[in-house]
Parts: C-alpha cells; structure tokens; sequence
C-alpha cells in the first residue's frame, strides 16, 4: 500500500513536470514567433508601395493596400526608425506635388541604408512600357526662401538617397516663375543618385528652371534624359566627385549645365547636349582641370559663357579653361518625338541615324 502510495506521487510529479515542460516549450516557442514576426514586420515597414489610382491615404502602405500620395508616403518613410534601406515604390499614374515634398528621415542613411524613391516597373524591366512610368507633376507655388523665391518638388534633406525610373514635368502654376523637380540645399550633404529618370519641360506652359539643383558631394545624374528644359544640371558648393554620364539634354534654352567656382574632380562621360543656348555656364574665371570626355557636344548656340550681373545675362567666353577628350562637335543629332497615341518605347532618345547612338545614352541601361 505504500509503495503504491509513493508510486502515485512520483508519477503525478511527472506528469506535473512534463506539463511544465511543455508549457514553458510553449511559451519559449510563442516568444520566438513573436520575435521574428515583429522582426518581419519592422523589415518589411522600410518599404512603402504608392498608387495614386488605386491607393488610400489610410492603407497600410503594402503592395497589396498602397497608400494614395507621395507626400503621405515621405511622411511615414520619414519617421521610421530601426536599420536598413527605405524604399518607396511608385505604381504607375500621376503624381501631383501642391507643395514641396522633404526627403528628411529621423534615422541617419548611409551608403548600405539608402533612401529611395523609384517606379515599381523599372526601366530595364521586361514589362516596361512608357505607360509604366510614374510622372510627377507640380502646381505648387513658390515654396523655398533659399538664395532667391522659387518652388522645388523633392527636397532633399539627407544624405545618401536615390531616385529611380520616374519622369518629371514642370510646374503649371503661373505663380511660379523658377521651380526645380529635385533639389539638394545642403552642401554637407552627400550622395544623391538621379538615374533613368525623364526631365520635360514647357517653358510656354509647364517651365523646369533646373532639372536637378544640387549641392554636395557625390552627386550622380546618369541615363536621364532632359528635354527643353531651361537649364538640365546645376552642381554649386562643395560638388567633388560628381558624376554625369550617359545622358541626354536635349533644347536647354539657357545653359544644359551650370557649375560652381570650384575646380573639383568629376566624371563626365557618354552624354549627348544638343541644341542648347549654352553647353556650359560657370565662373568668369573659370578653370576645371577634370576632362569632359567621350561625348557628343553639339549644334549648341554657344559652348561655354559666365553670368554677366553688370548686363544681366549669360556671356560667351572666347578661350573657356576646359580640358575635352574624344568630343564629337558636329553632327545629325534627332529624338523619337510623340507621332502617335501611345508614346514610343524609346520615346526622347536618338533616332536612327543620329549622331552618338554608341554612346548608350538614354534611361536605359540594357541595350533595347
């Protein structure tokens, strides 16, 4: 009777025990799940979709629930916290800006955590098609104090951000008489990738004073395509190590590029500018040791000029301080133009015929 008494005992302890066992299991393994899954979700948070067709404000920002704007989407991009990449992906359809939108996240990017706005359908894609392509339109009035009153669209305000596979118009308010679709105040701040994305401008109804307006080092324009817009590229203070490559700029009424006084390293490679006012606008003394290379400049009213702020204008140089190698200065340069309903697949860049098609120039960076 003892003995069966003590044998109860021991078996109901193990039993307790296994119960323990397996309800600490449980609750290690509850843990864990929900460990990994606030992990996910954290991950998955650095990417926003954004579909001003089909998207909600309200949604969850997923592919599957888009939010509707672009501004909703730097806002919640900018607040994010944890580690890795931002992204924020744009479906295609138009994107109207009412004001400037601030790239300025809480965290500090980096150059493996990189903020980036971009098409879902890229380019290069297998599915791309010149309907795929987000287009970003302003009617904002002036919205920026610095230098001088003027609207810009995306204003950069970080470090370390890249913008990808979108096609910019100007700005219809006639409010608005300098608006620039991307601009970089800050000439601390570094690396700001514009590629594959379109520039077109209408100065008798839709202007682009400036394509890209930038500040600070490592700034990249490569495979885009500027078209009648004022100016295409301007790169003021602190603008080491830049790079242009690749690139279209096609009818700039005033000057394709403008640089600063500084004779800073740069790459300049592969682009075509022609019949533009000027190819170049810098200082009166202006003196770049970096080499302009492997290129088509041509059909240009003027190759290089200073602002003049005695005559209020920009005035040739007769003997500009510019070193060019392997640059093509005359030929038979043509776009695809818009002669149908749908825009042709390789709508802007260079007919046949056209001088500097082995250049791989254009938003496409496999060949097409």
């Amino acid at each position: 009777m003892v003995s069966l008494l003590i044998y109860q005992k021991s078996k109901t302890k193990m039993n307790a025990f296994k119960n323990f066992k397996h309800l600490m299991t449980n609750i290690i393994s509850f843990i864990i799940c929900l460990f990994f899954a606030t992990l996910t979700q954290t991950l998955s948070a650095q990417e926003l979709y954004v579909d001003p067709i089909n998207g909600q404000d309200t949604q969850t920002g997923s592919a599957e629930e888009p939010l509707a704007s672009l501004a909703a989407a730097v806002y919640r991009a900018n607040n994010y916290t944890g580690t890795g990449s931002i992204r924020i992906r744009l479906f295609p359809g138009l994107y109207t800006l009412d004001n400037k939108i601030p790239i300025n996240p809480l965290r500090v990017m980096s150059d493996t955590a990189v903020y980036s706005i971009e098409a879902v359908t890229m380019p290069d894609d297998q599915e791309w098609s010149p309907d795929k392509m987000p287009i970003i339109q302003s009617v904002s009035p002036n919205n920026s104090e610095t230098q001088f009153p003027h609207a810009t669209g995306l204003l950069v305000s970080t470090a370390h951000v890249k913008i990808q596979g979108l096609k910019f118009l100007g700005n219809s308010n006639p409010g608005v008489s300098y608006y620039y679709p991307i601009s970089k105040e800050n000439p601390a701040l570094e690396d700001l990738e514009v590629s594959q994305c379109y520039f077109v401008g209408n100065k008798e109804s839709a202007p682009i004073q400036g394509g890209v307006w930038a500040h600070g080092p490592q700034n990249s324009v490569t495979h885009c395509i500027f078209y009648e817009c004022r100016n295409a590229v301007l790169f003021f203070q602190n603008v080491r190590d830049f790079t242009i490559a690749n690139s279209i700029i096609f009818g700039a009424y005033e000057s394709a590029f403008w640089f600063g006084p500084e004779d800073v390293p740069f790459t300049f490679t592969n682009n075509v500018i022609a019949d533009c006012h000027y190819f170049l606008v810098g200082p009166q003394d202006l003196k770049y040791s970096s080499a302009f290379t492997h290129s088509v400049i041509a059909n240009n009213a003027h190759e290089v000029g200073y602002w003049s702020g005695e005559q209020q204008k920009v005035v040739a140089m007769k003997s500009p301080s510019i070193e060019e190698k392997d640059i093509i200065k005359r030929g038979k340069i043509s776009l695809v133009r818009n002669e149908s309903v749908q825009l042709p697949e390789n709508h802007l860049h260079l007919a046949p015929g056209s001088t500097g098609l082995d250049l791989q120039t254009g938003i496409f960076k496999k060949p097409h």
